[in-house]
């Protein structure tokens, strides 16, 4: 038996924008608490954010990106799934 991985095209991306408002630390900790990074792969995608002025920080369904999304505008960062 061979098991087959099928691409369902549910791949959608939560993008974070840079801005003049947030801190390092603040959007750091944002990604480890809501997005479920380690504090390495936060700083990381946090620098990405600030010198390419977006960043993907997280792939998947539109059912697990989408919450992730709501509670990091409430936090006050610009995020978008697409």
């Amino acid at each position: 038996e061979v098991l087959v991985l099928e691409d369902t095209g549910e791949s959608h991306k939560l993008v974070v924008h840079n801005d003049d408002f947030n801190t390092f630390d603040f959007v750091i900790d944002c990604l480890i608490e809501i997005c479920g990074h380690d504090p390495i792969q936060a700083e990381q995608c946090t620098m990405l954010i600030h010198y390419r002025g977006k960043y993907t920080v997280k792939t998947g369904s539109m059912d697990l990106l989408m919450p992730m999304h709501e509670k990091l505008l409430s936090r006050g960062l610009t995020s978008e799934v697409v």
